[in-house]
């Protein structure tokens, strides 16, 4: 039946031409034609008209004033953006004029604003009268919402997407908590609008209680300014961040100016900038500017924990079997016991590298040249030394499978480095140096497994390795390869130093075996065990780097690990007596509720490596979900040997559909000539369902019982 009157309503809008025209679509239970001009719609009437829906129980439509009159309730559906419900209205045909009264407004269903009367004005302007805004689950008519927003007189701008309050006060549990006469804040919709962010409040030691007030400042679709400004007792700064993209790349600045007193009388301040831009066949150029002006600002107003700071500006080019960089690096040390002239603070490196598959001879070769140069500003004998080389390298590797499956590699290298050594003529007589390092390698592998009748599987893998390299070398400055240890990523290669001053001597073999056993009950555990042996020490390693003497000391690791929750590593170096010289263990459990990731190391002390203490840590980094709306987080570190905590943290974080706020607790222990130890307290609240607040997050919405 109610078909039949869809079918007759369109057919009698003949009768109105300007519904016609309009091209509406009335669907109702009952229709009544009273006369020729007005037309009464009753039952379930619905009303699709350019993008509207409206819902109501009595329609009736006068053609000579071209005017609706709604009795409800009543739901206009306004696009996918707002939804507006009222007990009656008056409105014109299009619904872009009229009255609403006992009327709320749902904004991307975020916003309520509920009034006693709307006014709609050119489908453009909704003007409000005796308003209460919020975006938190409202119960009841008892219940009162966490924060409310009463005012006398709102607009809402669908144009502009902008809400204008007059005479507003706002309210949390129903407590007047400050007014403001004038408001203006974004409706959900929009993306990015000037205006304020959400403030926050931080109390440190140092610098007392004080409050950040973000400003946001679009300019244009692609680039905004955020000033906050940072004010306590100790402290005026004004923090900045600038971002820009491009079509072919992004810029982002950050930075911060200050007077304080914790330093009286001197600027304080900060930049850091980074950018990526795409260029003709697949060349990028980076850039990264990080300075400071003095060593304790980044850690007194909580900007980072870095102790060293990097300039670079690069151009770079990855493709398949082809890899480029050029770039200049800066270095700005904040550690006390190092000085920016002698670090070195500037380098520069340009490196080309091809990988070919030779199909005369099979494998891979790979061939790299390199230039590198350190510069210091210092021009003292030693301390001040200026190095620049340049450096050949052709490295050519194949693999077969033969007999019962034994996999066997071969290595063939030759490296040639060109060396100009300044400033140290205490060291280096000769500031041109010359060096060929040949090698050979070969390489088996038999990897054996075995499946049971429940399903577990056992793998089974011995390594044996032999390398060949001269023994003489012409010695020339090491600046990066200082820090060399074993571990299982450079266990079978050619040089186990990381960089290229320092190549590993001689003729040696390396032993090793791993077994891993994979259980059908998705959980698994591996072991490793490795040594090298020498024909000759050559006197190239510390006795820390588990590397030194005709025999190293042995590589045990221990893996456990089950499905993705739970991964359990542990790595140590043993000597022939089972006495530790480096372990390290780390535990990471992930889960829907817990994350968590804690680790110990332990280090023996060793002077060549400027380590005259042993070191023990122990560090635990954590975040729980400890219900849908509240969060928390956790940082710790622990040294053993000063028998005190370096780093304390704790983070908590409750969110709901309308506020977010986040607390945060941390204390630093640790302390120089420079920077004392300090502890900060970190309070942000914000109202979500506008803009600036983020949006609502429903699936942590409280549930109304």
């Amino acid at each position: 039946m109610r078909q039949f009157f869809v079918v007759c309503i369109l057919l009698c809008t003949t009768l109105f031409p300007a519904i016609a025209q309009e091209a509406a679509t009335l669907v109702a239970d009952r229709v009544l034609l009273q006369g020729e001009t007005r037309l009464i719609a009753e039952g379930n009437v619905e009303v699709f008209q350019d993008g509207q829906r409206l819902k109501a129980e009595r329609v009736i439509y006068d053609q000579t004033t071209e005017t609706l009159t709604i009795e409800g309730p009543i739901t206009l559906i306004d696009g996918n953006r707002t939804i507006i419900m009222a007990d009656s209205a008056e409105l014109d045909q299009g619904f872009r004029n009229g009255i609403l009264t006992g009327a709320r407004i749902v904004f991307e269903e975020k916003l309520q604003l509920a009034a006693n009367q709307i006014t709609r004005v050119d489908g453009r302007y909704t003007q409000m009268y005796k308003v209460v805004a919020t975006s938190c689950q409202v119960c009841g008519q008892d219940d009162a919402p966490l924060w409310q927003i009463r005012a006398r007189n709102v607009i809402h701008d669908e144009t502009e997407r902008q809400i204008y309050f007059e005479d507003a006060t706002v309210l949390v549990l129903d407590v007047p908590v400050f007014y403001l006469p004038r408001l203006r804040l974004p409706d959900p919709s929009v993306e990015r609008t000037r205006g304020f962010l959400p403030p926050e409040y931080r109390s440190t030691t140092q610098l007392g209680f004080g409050i950040k007030v973000p400003y946001f400042i679009p300019i244009g679709d692609h680039k905004d300014i955020t000033l906050t400004p940072y004010l306590s007792p100790s402290t005026r700064t004004l923090q900045g961040r600038y971002r820009q993209a491009f079509r072919n790349g992004d810029l982002i600045m950050n930075g911060a100016v200050t007077d304080d007193d914790l330093r009286p009388g001197e600027f304080r301040g900060y930049l850091f900038a980074e950018g990526q831009f795409d260029l003709p066949r697949d060349f990028k150029l980076i850039f990264d500017i990080e300075t400071t002006s003095d060593d304790a600002y980044l850690l007194d107003y909580g900007f980072s924990s870095r102790d060293r700071l990097d300039s670079e500006l690069a151009l770079t080019r990855t493709v398949r079997d082809e890899n480029f960089y050029a770039g200049i690096t800066q270095f700005q040390s904040l550690r006390e016991d190092e000085g920016n002239s002698t670090l070195p603070p500037l380098l520069s490196d340009i490196s080309y590298t091809r990988r070919l598959t030779p199909s005369s001879f099979g494998g891979i070769l790979d061939l790299t040249t390199e230039v590198h140069s350190h510069y210091r500003y210092s021009d003292e004998d030693v301390v001040g030394r200026d190095v620049t080389s340049a450096s050949a390298r052709a490295h050519w590797n194949r693999s077969w499978t033969f007999g019962p499956g034994v996999v066997g590699r071969t290595d063939v290298a030759m490296f040639a480095d060109y060396y100009i050594i300044g400033d140290d003529q205490a060291n280096f007589e000769d500031e041109m140096v010359t060096r060929l390092t040949p090698y050979l390698a070969a390489e088996l592998r038999w990897p054996l497994a075995q499946t049971t009748h429940n399903g577990v599987r056992h793998v089974v893998e011995p390594v044996a390795q032999i390398v060949w390299t001269d023994d003489d070398t012409e010695d020339v400055p090491n600046e990066d390869s200082t820090r060399a240890e074993l571990d299982e990523g450079n266990l079978y290669s050619l040089s186990r130093f990381p960089g290229t001053d320092a190549y590993e001597r001689g003729m040696r073999t390396t032993f090793g075996g791993t077994y891993t056993r994979y259980d059908p009950a998705n959980w698994s555990i591996a072991l490793t065990l490795a040594r090298s042996y020498r024909t000759e020490d050559l006197g190239q390693f510390t006795d820390a780097s588990g590397l030194s003497g005709s025999a190293s000391d042995w590589l045990a690791v221990a893996q456990f690990a089950i499905g993705d929750n739970l991964t359990f590593t542990n790595r140590t170096i043993l000597d022939d007596d089972l006495g530790l010289g480096k372990n390290e263990t780390r535990l990471d459990w992930i889960s829907e509720q817990l994350n968590v990731g804690t680790s110990y190391i332990w280090l023996d002390e060793e002077i060549a490596e400027d380590r005259p203490d042993s070191i023990s840590e122990w560090n635990v980094d954590a975040g729980f979900l400890i219900n849908r709306n509240w969060s928390g987080t956790t940082d710790w570190r622990y040294d053993f040997v000063a028998d005190r905590a370096a780093r304390a943290a704790l983070g908590l974080t409750y969110e709901n559909e309308c506020v977010a706020v986040g607390l945060s607790l941390s204390r630093r222990f640790t302390s120089s000539d420079s920077v004392r130890p300090t502890t900060d307290f970190d309070l942000t609240v914000a109202l979500t369902g506008f803009s600036t607040g983020g949006s609502s997050k429903r699936s942590k919405a409280r549930s109304c019982r």
